[in-house]
């Protein structure tokens, strides 16, 4: 199987006036439109995930969402706790586990993406950097920590967005 591990996208700046809720913070115009094309882009070369796990928050969900456009009908979203701020793996991989070894995404926020794919691939200590909208493809043999091959981590630059 392959798991994708996506940054949310470009995001409104942390501002309490406007978003007393951090979690209600969207992303910005600019930011939508720039990962609409990361989306495509990745579409075009073969990310083709059945699910689509999502942190809760909105800037996450609106990320997931630009992905969902841009394949099947089919491809199913759910939103888990377990990817807000300070994810915790574990839960994460139970859901991952419950789709049976079908290739699957996940939208979340840094540091943790960095710490998830960092666990995933065998090194709790790797420095791994997402940028906004980056992703990354681990593959699996056999899911669990440790156990992946991280395939590639593209950012929104490298794509020509």
């Amino acid at each position: 199987m392959r798991l994708y591990i996506v940054r949310h996208a470009w995001a409104y700046e942390r501002d309490a006036d406007r978003w007393p809720d951090d979690g209600k913070r969207p992303l910005t115009a600019e930011g939508r439109a720039r990962f609409a094309k990361v989306a495509k882009a990745l579409a075009q070369r073969g990310f083709a995930p059945t699910a689509i796990a999502t942190s809760p928050l909105i800037r996450c969900r609106e990320t997931a969402d630009l992905l969902l456009a841009r394949l099947p009908r089919s491809t199913q979203l759910a939103e888990l706790d377990a990817l807000a701020p300070g994810s915790d793996l574990k839960r994460v991989m139970e859901w991952t586990r419950q789709r049976q070894g079908e290739d699957v995404a996940w939208v979340g926020h840094s540091p943790d993406v960095e710490e998830l794919t960092a666990a995933l691939i065998g090194d709790a200590h790797a420095s791994l950097r997402f940028s906004k909208g980056a992703a990354a493809a681990i593959r699996f043999e056999r899911l669990g920590s440790g156990h992946g091959q991280l395939e590639w981590l593209v950012t929104a630059k490298l794509l020509g967005c």
